[in-house]
């Protein structure tokens, strides 16, 4: 970029919100991946007709440009791979629009942050229920276009199943709306589809429409404490089948309940081999009554030593907790985390966790596995000590030898990070080259001259 090309963009932004001093590079080059890759350039649009001059003018110029949320994702989706822009959208584009409660839906700004919708729907009697671990922080915008999931996919889904209409801009500036606030809408292409996890590869998202539901009355969780890392998979997916839909259905290997245990000492069972974490809803209290009896009775049938439930909101955040803590507690295995999201069939679970196992001990590393069960999608978290090149080499060996087994089992390289430059180069594990050549041509018809977030996805 030249000081000509940063002068064009103060023109349409105005002088505020167009940087390119050292302290703004310097905090728009990294995210949650912590590698870092200088941008030349900062831009915060006001509203979507900015962000349309904005990529009209970077595409006459061949100028790259990475649209950004937060910068919470764990694939390196935002890093400006090529240098450019960094159009950030969380200062300016970050209103709730409407929640039109006749029609059960919500028009966001991308920089909303999922947290800030879910209470502002809770507030009028709605429910959002995708809730990636980063939802205190995460923006709507980035949830789209990794399409993140939650722990309460079990039974909700995840952020595609509540995206009904998009409103974009294409790298030549034109300003598209993908859906319709309707139930049914088949006219067309599924534009909107192919917009969400599309990484920012394709559009930049400048509104969302979000389907709500109503919100349920009435929520318990239980905990169930397994001898075997095996005995908890076949009591998920047993579960699941049985006829009962838990909101969500968590767990946490040996190795993960150990370390959370060290870090915070909250009398967790360290002898068990997993335990599992759920949760039910409903609008009647025999519902929820109905529900855990049939998840105990499916727990001790496949070996349950304990079956444990919340009878107070206290409670349920106790038996919660070492979920959510058990990412940053893991860190006492290993000074780096290479952290995958990877998803099978939950059939599958038994096996894939077995296969891990197998390949923690031909490499040498620890790996502590906990997740969303739920939905089949496992965090595997292979754990080096960073400051050493063999050890690195050994942990990424042992990464792409669990993508190898999950692709065998009928699985994916990503439940909800999304592939980014973390995973790119193991695109070709999961895609003929048929598909990716499929891939290739939309995003040149998308983007020819390829200035939006190049580098990404293999593409």
């Amino acid at each position: 970029m030249t000081e000509q090309n940063i002068h064009d963009l103060r023109k349409i932004v105005g002088e505020e919100d167009c940087h390119s001093d050292k302290a703004h590079l310097s905090a728009y080059c990294y995210d949650a991946t912590k590698e870092r890759k200088y941008p030349e350039c900062v831009v915060f649009p006001h509203n979507e007709s900015e962000v349309s001059a904005i990529l009209k003018y970077c595409n006459t110029h061949k100028i790259p440009i990475v649209p950004r949320g937060a910068g919470s994702g764990f694939t390196g989706g935002a890093l400006a791979m090529d240098g450019g822009v960094i159009l950030a959208l969380e200062k300016h584009m970050n209103q709730i629009l409407e929640i039109d409660m006749e029609n059960m839906v919500a028009r966001v700004q991308p920089g909303v942050v999922n947290m800030q919708l879910q209470k502002a729907a809770e507030s009028v009697g709605l429910f959002y229920p995708p809730d990636p671990a980063s939802e205190h922080y995460s923006t709507l915008g980035g949830n789209v276009s990794e399409n993140a999931g939650g722990m309460r996919a079990a039974k909700y889904g995840i952020t595609k199943d509540f995206v009904m209409a998009l409103r974009a801009v294409l790298p030549n500036g034109d300003i598209i709306c993908a859906g319709k606030k309707t139930i049914k809408d088949v006219a067309g292409y599924n534009i909107a589809g192919i917009l969400i996890a599309s990484e920012g590869t394709l559009a930049v998202i400048t509104e969302i429409t979000l389907k709500l539901l109503s919100k349920p009355k009435y929520k318990q969780s239980a905990m169930g404490i397994f001898p075997s890392i095996q005995a908890a998979m076949n009591a998920v997916y047993k579960t699941m089948a049985s006829g009962v839909t838990p909101v969500a259905m968590e767990f946490l290997d040996n190795l993960s309940i150990k370390a959370v245990e060290e870090k915070f000492h909250k009398g967790l069972p360290t002898n068990a081999g997993a335990i599992l974490i759920t949760e039910v809803d409903g609008n009647l209290p025999q519902e929820i009554e109905y529900q855990l009896a049939k998840i105990k009775d499916k727990f001790y049938e496949n070996g349950a030593s304990d079956f444990i439930k919340a009878t107070n909101e206290q409670e349920a955040t106790d038996l919660w907790f070492a979920r959510k803590n058990a990412s940053p507690s893991i860190t006492i295995y290993g000074s780096k985390k290479l952290n995958e999201d990877i998803t099978v069939p939950r059939s599958k679970l038994p096996e894939l966790l077995e296969k891990i196992s197998e390949v923690s001990k031909k490499y040498g590393v620890v790996i502590p596995c906990f997740g969303h069960t739920g939905d089949g999608n496992v965090h595997t978290n292979v754990m080096v000590d960073g400051s050493k090149p063999e050890e690195l080499e050994k942990g990424h060996k042992a990464i792409e030898e669990i993508f190898k087994i999950t692709i065998e089992l009928g699985g994916t390289l990503s439940g909800e990070h999304g592939i980014g430059i973390s995973k790119a180069p193991f695109m070709n594990l999961a895609f003929s080259q048929e598909e990716m050549n499929l891939f290739r041509a939309i995003k040149n018809a998308f983007d020819p001259n390829n200035i939006l977030n190049p580098g990404k996805m293999a593409l």
